[in-house]
């Protein structure tokens, strides 16, 4: 079966290769981090990226949507720079750009889910569910390293992102079922 939705192609497209991104970011994150809690923690969040690209390729490869190589080139390198920028900018910026990233892609795995199901498909909701709630976990357990920090006020005005804006309208304490979890992210 073909997809015929470019935006849903294309998202799925960008959220593998982001995946990887992700990943190889953490993997510098975790190693700039003393705190051994912290480091084991940041290595699990890695490894939920990883099991997020393998979910991704999978549903790519049911519709025949192939990687996109450009995706695979930029993420790559841009993880890698990232890896490589988190032992050099401090332990703030790491926890911070790491929560205001995840803080996005929770919208990424909402937006699919209802890209599919604008075309009848109700197959991959579970798991699309999943994947946004686990991103939403990854910026919750971020903003909390960082919640007490003198910097995230200021942070949080000039990018946007923190205790106060979040990029989506999830709260964890009031989870929707998948059945009613329309009402996240959805574009205006």
């Amino acid at each position: 079966m073909t997809l015929n939705h470019k935006q849903l192609v294309d998202l799925l497209q960008r959220a593998y290769s982001a995946e990887k991104a992700a990943a190889f970011a953490y993997q510098g994150h975790a190693g700039s981090v003393k705190d051994p809690m912290q480091k084991k923690s940041i290595r699990q969040i890695e490894e939920d990226e990883w099991n997020h690209r393998k979910e991704v390729l999978a549903i790519m490869t049911q519709y025949n949507i192939p990687v996109s190589k450009w995706y695979e080139f930029r993420f790559h390198m841009l993880g890698k720079v990232i890896s490589f920028s988190c032992y050099l900018i401090g332990w703030f910026m790491p926890f911070y750009f790491a929560g205001s990233l995840e803080s996005g892609n929770v919208c990424e795995y909402f937006r699919m889910k209802q890209f599919f199901n604008s075309l009848g498909i109700k197959d991959h909701d579970t798991v699309l569910y999943e994947m946004g709630i686990k991103e939403k976990e990854h910026e919750v357990y971020f903003l909390s390293m960082i919640q007490n920090s003198k910097l995230l006020p200021f942070f949080e005005k000039v990018f946007k992102w923190g205790s106060k804006k979040s990029a989506n309208n999830i709260n964890m304490d009031e989870l929707e079922p998948v059945e009613s979890s329309d009402i996240y992210c959805k574009r205006k």
